[in-house]
């Protein structure tokens, strides 16, 4: 029993590894991307059965693994994936941007707190904290979503159903940008591109999966101090709990610790300059995904399933409208008006992609750096949401 336990840990550790190796060696898989993989092998790990067992000791022994793991490796990933992002950069950048990004929040903002009043008496379950993990994931992507899903301790199941369905709902969007869609904006929002122009930028290589050259020695060895160091935050955190709330687990505490302390860990250059520390970070939210994905319960899906689909819909059509007519009024251009959606809605790693369909490299740094406020704020911004929403049940 305990080696059967033991084996399924392993496995949530190996198939990561596995689904990167796939990535860098095909092309199909980088279209994809790690993370949908990661779900989708969670998924069918779900549907397939190949987690259930007839003795219920074992099956609460692999429940309480599956938390302990997937709660440890989102704390992990949260510093690792913050520690190399240089905040500097926004100073550097153009009004239009920061335009572009207050726009994207305003909007986001906007469109989950209607939403919420739209759908409040629809049998969503767990709104409130549904549309706290709504606004964390379309300001700074699956990072952020699946940090706070574990703050504030939401089921499993509706994690799972609304990552499902978040992705039903913003895939299509990205296809039709990089399909040729951001042509159709470039003709809405004609105005003079003024984007500054980087071709290089330590910054834009890590906010792109680059997973070649982690294993080398004098790499692995300098990541290993960025795991140290995020584990060393992990206890800060877990302290500070304990010294808020009597204990050292409230997930809401310690993740906005390791938040904090990340962001400001990031402005030191050392520390900044410690290699592969983004992709260690992806590998931990593939962790975390394949977990949340695997307790995946097709038998939960009943018709308050279809409200949650249609407030999902919701949010993410009058997100983009009002982002639009923001970005009209401060005379944003296409686009950029392209990447800083992707960036908010997708995260980072989005941006180049959509970048290299339009052929305009002036706008990767724009992007980029939107993506990465979105990182920083994401948390923050739906964990206040979903309290904030909570007061009008």
């Amino acid at each position: 029993m305990m080696m059967t336990t033991l084996l399924i840990s392993v496995c949530y550790l190996l198939v990561p590894a596995l689904i990167i190796l796939l990535y860098k060696k095909f092309g199909w898989a980088r279209k994809i991307g790690t993370v949908m993989l990661a779900y989708a092998v969670g998924i069918a790990a779900s549907l397939f059965g190949w987690l259930d067992f007839s003795d219920p000791t074992l099956t609460a022994q692999v429940q309480t693994s599956q938390t302990w793991i997937r709660d440890i490796a989102i704390m992990l990933a949260i510093p690792l994936m913050l520690f190399n992002c240089d905040f500097r950069m926004w100073t550097k950048s153009l009004p239009k941007t920061a335009a572009a990004l207050v726009g994207g929040l305003i909007a986001i903002v906007v469109a989950v707190v209607s939403g919420f009043f739209v759908f409040r008496h629809s049998g969503i379950a767990d709104l409130p904290n549904v549309a706290g993990m709504m606004t964390a994931i379309y300001t700074g992507g699956t990072m952020n979503f699946s940090a706070l899903g574990a703050a504030l301790k939401v089921n499993p199941n509706t994690i799972s159903l609304v990552l499902t369905f978040e992705m039903l709902v913003t895939f299509p969007f990205i296809v039709f940008i990089v399909a040729g869609g951001y042509k159709v904006f470039r003709k809405l929002l004609p105005f003079a591109d003024e984007s500054v122009s980087v071709e290089h930028h330590s910054t834009v290589d890590s906010g792109v999966e680059q997973y070649d050259g982690m294993l080398k020695p004098r790499v692995f060895g300098r990541t290993l101090l960025a795991l140290l160091l995020a584990i060393a935050l992990f206890g800060v955190g877990a302290l500070l709990s304990k010294l808020l709330t009597g204990k050292f687990t409230n997930e809401l505490v310690i993740i906005l610790t390791t938040t904090t302390f990340s962001i400001a860990l990031s402005f030191v250059k050392k520390v900044r300059e410690l290699p592969k520390t983004f992709e260690l970070g992806m590998f931990f939210i593939l962790v975390f995904s394949i977990i949340v994905a695997s307790q995946f319960d097709i038998h939960a899906i009943d018709a308050s399933a279809v409200s949650l689909l249609l407030f999902l819909l919701y949010i993410i059509v009058v997100s983009v409208l009002l982002h639009f007519v923001l970005c009209r009024i401060f005379k944003v251009n296409g686009d950029l008006f392209c990447v800083a959606n992707v960036g908010l809605l997708c995260s980072p790693p989005f941006v180049p992609p959509v970048v290299g369909a339009m052929g305009n490299k002036k706008v990767l740094i724009s992007g980029i750096c939107i993506g990465l406020i979105g990182y920083a704020a994401g948390t923050y911004l739906g964990a206040a949401m979903a309290y904030f929403l909570a007061m009008f049940l």
